[in-house]
């Protein structure tokens, strides 16, 4: 059966688009209809996916989609302007059920690569057929762990030919990411540009020179599109004590941390210079809940337990602290920077050890573009700018999109993935958002067209208010079967 429903917060279009009726037959979410910061409008263009997590535009426009457990598939849309898109075709571009989550394209973009626990694996690639041309070879490897088993990947526009990979720390052996040799919890870059498809993998351990390391598990890496430095976004530890007593709640905090640009003539294995604390020390996020923590504050570095070897003082002089930190729990998962390098964009998939769920949204944050540094100073608590949040997180994470890889696509629209409900969404900048202020839907709407329980309105019309003018969406159609579209 075909419902009507109300749509209030999620697809804010303008008058016109609406008056020519140029957007129509809209997917409704599988959850509750997330709120829009003000100045910005939102559509869902794509259900049905499995687990979808890093995407990437290709150079034919098409957006590749890590489907986690399944292997990359390959969209396109007709784009009506806007935020109102829709999908016309896709297709399984790669189907291997190893890949999980890692994803790139080469500087010419004729080589797909793909990472899955163990390894970083790399296809000839046709954008204009759509289609991969060559067996799978295998790049990167001897990367296995027992559990955070995403392997970002990331091409270096500004370097060419090199390729950076992050891999996470083994939970069950947190001390051996203490060890340089391990290979763990290290950010590592790899001369691609010169190696032969003959020649062997790489051991990830051994090989590459260690770009950053003492980091959890940073999942989201980008390249600021001005100056060159990288920056990486990291999900800090769970359950943490401090001297016997839990502050698991409001600590340690989740980090944005700098490591450079790739052309700096620095020697980038010194140790000295990139260990950022894991597993010994950890960002304050709350002060007042650390025990003993005279003189800590916001971003400083503080030890889990203090003894004779590691202080809070040694913390703070022999690792790299976070450039910015951000509340526990909130998992940073991918980063993007804006075409101009302006503007910092963050997914937070959200938490899952926390008495009451945080995170749970795309967020931004301010750069300045000339100097590729975050206009926030490092002790902020108030460097993040919301642009889309779910209507209720005491309901997540059941009940919410959980948003995990960015991509910004020619038109500067900014699209994310959620893996938990299997959907894409696209947002777009329609006004100045400087105070981050978010437009209230007036009528609650459940994403599968039911009863709402956000006391609002269900009827066949709903209006809101942006910058003045009334926009009115009617008769808002809810499809049957949002995956019958993505018949490959």
């Amino acid at each position: 059966m075909v419902k009507k429903t109300a749509l209030t917060g999620l697809c804010l279009y303008t008058a016109r688009a609406l008056a020519q009726g140029a957007c129509s037959d809209i997917l409704v979410p599988r959850n509750p209809v997330p709120i829009v910061a003000s100045g910005w409008q939102a559509q869902l263009v794509a259900g049905g996916l499995t687990k979808p997590r890093s995407i990437q535009f290709d150079e034919s426009g098409a957006l590749l989609v890590v489907e986690s457990g399944k292997g990359v598939s390959r969209h396109r849309f007709t784009d009506n302007g806007g935020t109102c898109l829709h999908a016309n075709h896709s297709h399984m571009l790669v189907e291997l059920t190893q890949l999980n989550h890692g994803l790139a394209l080469s500087n010419d973009g004729d080589i797909l690569y793909a990472s899955t626990a163990e390894s970083v694996l790399a296809w000839s690639y046709n954008a204009r057929q759509g289609a991969v041309t060559s067996p799978p070879r295998t790049l990167v490897t001897n990367m296995s762990n027992n559990d955070l088993v995403t392997r970002t990947l990331l091409i270096s526009e500004k370097v060419r030919g090199k390729l950076i990979v992050s891999r996470g720390s083994a939970e069950a052996n947190r001390d051996r990411a203490a060890v340089l040799s391990s290979g763990l919890s290290q950010i590592r870059v790899f001369d691609i540009a010169n190696r032969s498809a003959s020649e062997s993998p790489y051991d990830f351990n051994t090989d590459g020179d260690v770009l950053g390391w003492g980091l959890r598990n940073s999942v989201g890496v980008a390249e600021h599109p001005r100056t060159g430095g990288i920056y990486a976004v990291e999900n800090s530890v769970d359950g943490v004590t401090r001297n016997g007593q839990d502050i698991r709640e409001n600590n340690p905090g989740e980090e944005l941390n700098f490591f450079g640009s790739l052309d700096e003539t620095v020697n980038v294995n010194a140790s000295a210079k990139n260990n950022y604390g894991y597993p010994h020390c950890f960002a304050v996020w709350d002060p007042s809940e650390i025990p003993d923590g005279d003189g800590l504050g916001v971003g400083k570095q503080f030890a889990v337990e203090e003894n004779n070897a590691l202080t809070d003082e040694t913390c703070e002089s022999d690792f790299v602290a976070p450039r910015l930190t951000f509340p526990a729990h909130y998992a940073p998962i991918d980063l993007k920077f804006s075409t101009g390098g302006e503007t910092g964009y963050i997914t937070f998939r959200g938490s899952f050890d926390r008495s009451s769920p945080v995170g749970y949204r795309v967020a931004s944050i301010a750069f300045n573009a000339a100097t590729g540094e975050p206009v926030a100073s490092a002790d902020s608590k108030g460097a993040l700018r919301d642009v889309i949040t779910n209507v209720d997180n005491t309901q997540c994470p059941d009940k919410c999109f959980r948003p995990v890889g960015l991509a910004i696509d020619s038109k500067g629209r900014i699209w994310f993935s959620s893996d938990s409900t299997g959907e894409i969404y696209v947002l777009q900048r329609t006004g100045e958002n400087s105070e981050g202020k978010f437009v209230l839907p007036e009528g609650g709407q459940n994403g599968d067209g039911g009863n709402g329980n956000n006391n609002g309105n269900n009827g066949d019309s709903a209006a809101s208010t942006v910058f003045g003018w009334e926009t009115r969406v009617l008769g808002w159609t809810a499809l049957v079967g949002l995956g019958a579209w993505l018949s490959l």
